[in-house]
């Protein structure tokens, strides 16, 4: 693992002092690599909090261009790029606020014949789609090579969040075994900002090796009613994808 300079030390020393992260587990990030799949109202707040935690490189994937309607929630991307490849927005974004980590976006599809080369070899992967056809090629891809992968997803004042590493705990095909119909729904921004963060809370707390992660569990946010509810959610034996 690289060592942790004197800058290191200083920009990430608040987040250094928890319980069990230290130098140890700052190194840990600075040589981690996460797979950021979307660049839209979920990876704006995951990619933001993941590059001011150092984490050493992250790789960003979004087909999309910037549309005015996107900016009541995505939030790495300025008016001023209206038009712009959502992935390019997202590197300056985000080497201007970490240039001391690697960026590397991909304005492409994700599909069976590209997903291998974008998102390489990461430690960890974050579901920060909106459509359920790549979700499940990304949940294949994940469980195929052993990495986990935290899934999000939200709608108007509510979302959900999980820690997805089978065996040892479902896939998402397990909890959810088939697409909702596609539509364009409504959306808080705030609601994609706090889901968000829990998804960058997952990772960081996985690649740093500190408390626990919501393995079996299927987090909901009601932000109307300001509640969170636990779900346990188990395998199931007979999922085409990893039973």
């Amino acid at each position: 693992m690289p060592p942790l300079t004197e800058y290191d030390h200083t920009r990430y020393q608040r987040q250094m002092l928890l319980p069990g992260w230290g130098d140890v587990g700052q190194e840990v990030l600075k040589s981690a690599c996460a797979f950021i799949a979307g660049a839209g109202g979920l990876g704006s707040p995951v990619a933001l909090y993941l590059a001011a935690a150092g984490v050493g490189e992250l790789r960003i994937c979004d087909s999309d261009f910037i549309e005015l309607s996107n900016l009541n929630r995505q939030i790495l991307h300025p008016e001023e790029r209206l038009g712009v490849s959502k992935a390019v927005s997202a590197g300056q974004t985000l080497r201007s606020q970490n240039a001391a980590i690697t960026i590397r976006t991909f304005a492409e599809h994700l599909d069976e014949t590209t997903i291998e080369r974008i998102a390489g070899s990461p430690d960890i992967v974050l579901d920060c789609l909106d459509n359920f056809e790549t979700r499940y090629l990304l949940n294949r891809f994940c469980i195929a090579r052993g990495i986990p992968l935290v899934h999000a997803a939200v709608w108007g004042f509510t979302g959900q969040a999980t820690f997805l590493h089978p065996p040892e705990t479902p896939c998402l095909r397990c909890i959810i075994p088939s697409a909702p119909p596609k539509s364009v729904f409504p959306i808080v921004g705030a609601t994609a900002g706090l889901v968000g963060c829990l998804q960058a809370a997952e990772a960081l707390k996985y690649l740093a090796g500190v408390g626990s992660t919501l393995s079996n569990t299927l987090l909901i946010l009601d932000a109307e009613d300001m509640e969170f509810f636990r779900l346990q959610v188990k395998r199931r034996s007979d999922c085409p994808d990893c039973g």
